[in-house]
């Protein structure tokens, strides 16, 4: 447990360090409203695409494809997005709904849950982790681009234009874009893929950057009781009653450990730029990103000891 614990902190901790970077930039003036939009545009646009493209042509597609735990994948996660656009329709004023949902369902799988994964499990982590990081990717994307138009002033909510939305967005584009290579086993010249990792590598920093200089007192007191609300979804209420599921339909052991690291995984700082780019409250974005992050530390411990306490994992 002692080595699980602080296998998390040495990966949120680099979150929280550029979070502040973030915030100490903005408040020395080295960045402004005007770079921290340019800066989540790229990110939105070009990096993060990248470093899912890449990440995508270098996962196994054959190694740990096991068609019973991602139809639970799909059929929880839909679940889990029903719940909290349910429970945001209770709690949240309709402008904020969009970004509520988003940073409730929406886990940062790809960086916190596959690494966690890799590290519980080894190459099968690595292997199983990256296809349901793969699957899960296609629906975040999908799905917070529809609740974020029905609520965004600035995209069209009628049917086809959401489905043209969803088409458009670089990140699912570079999903379906890199899937043949995953599958064939395809191969980007030396020089590409160098130059495309060079590119990938800024997604994170960046972005939390961009956070950081969006976070201010002000605004974590003004988000507090919604983020607090949506990051109790998120850490809590989805994790239990989707590792609940998994446990019922009968996974154990590895499988049912990276099911619970990935539904228990914090909000994806990807949220926050999909939030500026629909033109919501990025504010409360922000906020949410910053206590799930936090709350993981502690949540993913004590999740890990109560399954391997059940001696389910």
């Amino acid at each position: 447990m002692l080595g699980i614990f602080l296998e998390t902190v040495n990966i949120t901790a680099p979150v929280f360090a550029m979070l502040f970077l973030g915030v100490l930039l903005k408040r020395i003036g080295w960045i402004n409203d005007g770079f921290i939009i340019t800066a989540s545009a790229l990110v939105f646009n070009a990096t993060m695409p990248a470093l899912l493209f890449l990440g995508i042509i270098h996962a196994d597609l054959h190694a740990a494809l096991q068609p019973k735990l991602l139809i639970y994948f799909t059929v929880a996660t839909l679940a889990g997005f029903a719940f909290a656009w349910g429970y945001a329709i209770w709690r949240a004023p309709l402008i904020d709904r969009g970004i509520f949902v988003q940073g409730a369902f929406r886990g940062n799988n790809g960086v916190i849950g596959l690494a966690l994964a890799a590290s519980m499990y080894g190459d099968y982590g690595i292997s199983l982790g990256a296809i349901l990081a793969a699957l899960i990717i296609l629906f975040y994307n999908t799905l917070s681009t529809i609740v974020l138009a029905v609520y965004s002033p600035v995209i069209k909510s009628d049917p086809w234009s959401i489905f043209k939305s969803i088409l458009a967005n670089p990140l699912i584009i570079s999903v379906l874009a890199a899937a043949p290579f995953a599958y064939f086993s395809i191969g980007l010249p030396k020089w590409l893929e160098t130059s495309g990792s060079y590119l990938a590598q800024m997604t994170l920093p960046l972005a939390l950057i961009c956070i950081g200089g969006t976070l201010s007192l002000a605004s974590l007191r003004k988000s507090g009781k919604l983020a607090i609300s949506a990051s109790m979804v998120k850490m809590i209420w989805l994790p239990v009653i989707c590792t609940f599921g998994a446990w019922l339909v009968g996974f154990r052991h590895a499988e049912l450990g990276i099911l619970f690291l990935y539904f228990g995984s914090p909000t994806a700082a990807v949220s926050f730029v999909m939030a500026r780019a629909a033109n919501g409250n990025h504010e409360l974005a922000a906020a949410i990103i910053v206590i799930t992050t936090l709350a993981a530390a502690v949540t993913t411990n004590i999740g890990i000891f109560i399954l391997q306490w059940g001696g389910w994992i």
